[in-house]
């Protein structure tokens, strides 16, 4: 790379190479970021998107390449000194120190104290226009909350590079659009931007220039407006695909809704109250409402994790009281949930054992390892979960192959109802897509699918039914009209006159 071309640039790669033992991840990858600029990085679900950027920030070393921040070398692997260079990665898994304030936590390893920094923290609370509490112990947030805090930690550290990797993964329309007004307002800062997404309508709206890796290989990149959906999308995945790019025709059976198979009467827990609803037999009910809208509480209280205050479960008419999570897998109600990482996967044991988990109560112990080997293999095969073998850890998968080793750990489980919470969270477009046909399947099959999401879009897409959850309560209900309109005006309507 020239000096010309780096200059006026406030971060420059070149040349870029790494590798995992004889496997190459990145392959002299080349890329400059400019003052100003919002730069989308798009790619598959393992094409090297999170290794070069935690190259730049300084948390691995890259085999060969030069790495430029702010106009100074990064001389080696080193997230203190990237960040004193001026670079923060918000990373897509947020880092939470639980026992600690969301204030302590914002402002973690900066040289002036937490009550110094209170102003300036609440300045940035108030300009992305999110509800937080500064005082509230780290381990009371929800997934989107915690983002917000990663996103605060770069902010307050007046960043001059910010990668934001699936920023908008948790967050409502609402939240997204103020995160974007934040974004531009850091813009007109001078400020430079690595974003990361899946979501090819963002881009849009807040990226001017466009990266596409695939395979560690820079395969596209130039001005956003030179190239519609379907030529990103091809470039991502070699396949041809629709102009809509994540609007892809999904080719699954139809569904045929027949009789109850979940009743909730008047159920109430931490969280949430008076909720009631129903789910048939091949329907899929969206739940849809803005963070702190209670719709993980309640799942979780569903599913036995969580006392349940007042209220009634029925499963296909029968009581279900004294719920645990092994009676409710037993009875058929199972619940996907919506941090994988947390509390979906077990990153450190093999597949095939992440995969039988939720039935290990049920194998004989002589015949275990086959049938969970056997079991592995028919998933990794009908789902294309992509990996070395059935012994591989959980944790050196990528994002969307994880997501289908935990979709494959509920379907093992034979459920009458799947509790899917943001079923599609950090996922690319193609593994989506797999996600999306494989919910209709389930349903077509007779699942009562109930599926909590934050992306308004993909409820428009899969639902039959909406139901708005606002401060814990009832917001409303759409049958006809469901829409990505319809839905945020119910749910920010009904927000706001709860919180009211």
């Amino acid at each position: 790379m020239t000096k010309d071309l780096a200059a006026g640039r406030v971060a420059v790669l070149e040349d870029i190479w790494k590798s995992y033992g004889a496997v190459p991840v990145l392959r002299g990858v080349s890329l400059a970021l400019g003052a100003g600029e919002v730069h989308a990085l798009l790619g598959g679900n393992g094409a090297g998107k999170s290794s070069l950027m935690k190259i730049i920030a300084g948390i691995i070393p890259a085999n060969s390449g030069r790495i430029e921040i702010n106009g100074q070398f990064l001389t080696h692997a080193s997230p203190a000194l990237a960040q004193e260079l001026g670079l923060y990665l918000v990373p897509q898994e947020a880092h939470i120190l639980p026992n600690q304030s969301v204030l302590e936590n914002i402002c973690l390893g900066l040289r002036a104290s937490p009550r110094a920094l209170r102003p300036r923290v609440r300045t940035l609370v108030q300009e992305l226009s999110v509800a937080i509490d500064l005082d509230a112990q780290a381990a009371t947030l929800e997934i989107a909350e915690r983002q917000i805090v990663e996103i605060l930690r770069g902010l307050v550290r007046d960043a001059r590079v910010l990668i934001l990797d699936e920023p908008t993964s948790a967050l409502t329309p609402f939240e997204t659009r103020a995160l974007f007004d934040r974004v531009r307002k850091l813009q007109m800062q001078g400020v430079g931007i690595f974003f990361i997404s899946h979501k090819l309508r963002e881009i849009r709206e807040i990226c001017s220039t466009i990266s596409v890796l695939r395979d560690g290989i820079i395969v596209l990149s130039g001005s956003l407006d030179d190239y519609n959906d379907g030529e990103i999308v091809k470039a991502m995945s070699h396949v041809q695909t629709s102009a809509e790019g994540e609007k892809t025709s999904i080719l699954a059976k139809v569904a045929q809704i027949g009789q109850p198979r979940l009743s909730v009467r008047g159920l109430s827990g931490e969280g949430f109250r008076d909720i009631s609803l129903e789910v048939r037999a091949g329907e899929i009910l969206g739940l849809a409402g803005v963070v702190g809208a209670g719709r993980t509480e309640f799942a979780e209280t569903l599913f036995g994790l969580r006392k349940q205050f007042a209220g009634s479960v029925h499963l296909d008419g029968v009581e279900l009281s004294q719920r645990s999570p092994r009676l409710c897998i037993d009875k058929g109600l199972v619940y996907l949930p919506e941090d994988r990482q947390q509390n979906g996967l077990f990153l450190e044991a093999p597949l095939f054992w992440n995969v039988s988990s939720y039935l290990i109560h049920r194998l004989p112990f002589f015949l275990r390892s086959s049938q969970e080997r056997l079991s592995f293999d028919g998933f990794r095969n009908s789902m294309g979960i992509k990996c070395t073998s059935a012994g591989q850890a959980a944790r050196g998968l990528s994002g969307g192959n994880q997501q289908k080793v935990l979709m494959a750990k509920c379907l093992s489980a034979r459920p009458k109802v799947l509790i899917l919470d943001e079923p599609t969270r950090g996922v690319d477009v193609a593994a989506r897509n797999d996600i999306y046909a494989l919910i209709r399947t389930l349903a077509a099959d007779g699942v009562a699918i109930v599926l909590i999401s934050s992306d308004f879009d993909e409820i428009e897409q899969l639902a039959d039914r909406v139901q708005v959850m606002a401060f814990g309560q009832h917001g409303g209900a759409l049958v006809d009209d469901i829409s990505v309109d319809a839905i945020a005006k119910l749910a920010f309507g009904a927000s706001e006159a709860n919180h009211a």
